[in-house]
């Protein structure tokens, strides 16, 4: 435990290096995606109804849709990049993408490295787990195993609130995740509630159960510091979309639940 929350913490460091080197690199970034007609955008492919691939091998889900919303806005096309969940905030740093639209959270350490636009999807940081284990609390998960997709919001989270008896199983992605849960593995899993109830189309017979909300949690897009004229663009495609309607109905599309109040009348 101790060792995976240094190796957390120097992750964090790394990345904030590395924005203080792209820094003096590179400054707004915006000139230069309009100049080039295309916005690389980091998106989830094995996160649906975030994102993942049809069978004809094209993205869909609620974050795609978002991405080309933010990438009509700028007036560019949008180049998705399937990224891993794991490494998305590198891939940012390194510039590799110029956007990170997947189920990305904010939180103080992000908010070190990497500025958020304003909030544009709920998304709820849960623990699930089979019926018959009784978990109420953080308390509740001491001398148990935890399943989590390396690097996540439930991952940080976790690490941070159970008892140093608990065995946090990390795994690159949550398909790694999911086929642990149902490989039988792990019987509990930190992950977000939407993860959880495809979980349950794969388990008929041992259905993960919620045991408690680990946080409330809002999506945002994720950026290079030290860029505000893109972050303005950005903010200003999602405050459009908003009092349009737009990005209300791409949320009640993926998730089944309309854009909540709160997010859908927070401008930035």
């Amino acid at each position: 435990m101790k060792f995976i929350k240094t190796a957390t913490a120097a992750s964090l460091g790394l990345m904030a290096a590395l924005s203080v080197t792209s820094g003096l690199v590179q400054a707004d970034n915006l000139a230069d995606i309009q100049k080039a007609g295309v916005v690389k955008i980091g998106v989830p492919q094995d996160f649906a109804p975030y994102g993942s691939v049809t069978s004809d091998l094209q993205l869909q889900g609620l974050d795609i849709d978002v991405a080309r919303l933010v990438a009509k806005g700028l007036g560019v096309k949008a180049e998705l990049v399937p990224v891993p969940i794991s490494s998305r905030m590198a891939f940012l740093q390194t510039h590799k993408i110029d956007l990170i639209i997947s189920t990305l959270g904010k939180n103080a350490e992000r908010e070190k490295v990497i500025d958020f636009s304003q909030g544009y999807a709920p998304y709820n940081n849960s623990v699930f787990g089979v019926a018959a284990i009784k978990i109420a609390g953080p308390a509740d998960l001491a001398n148990q195993t935890v399943g989590v997709a390396r690097s996540t919001f439930e991952d940080l989270m976790l690490t941070e609130s159970v008892p140093k008896s608990t065995t946090i199983k990390r795994y690159e992605d949550n398909n790694g995740l999911i086929a642990a849960y149902v490989s039988g593995q792990v019987q509990i899993v930190g992950t977000g509630d939407f993860v959880a109830y495809a979980l349950a189309d794969k388990t008929p017979n041992n259905k993960p159960v919620l045991k408690y909300i680990i946080n409330v949690s809002t999506c945002y897009v994720g950026m290079n510091k030290g860029e505000p004229a893109l972050m303005a663009k950005v903010n200003d495609a999602l405050t459009a979309a908003k009092k349009s309607g737009e990005l209300n109905g791409i949320v009640k599309k993926w998730l089944n639940v309309p854009l909540p109040e709160k997010i859908a009348t927070t401008y930035q």
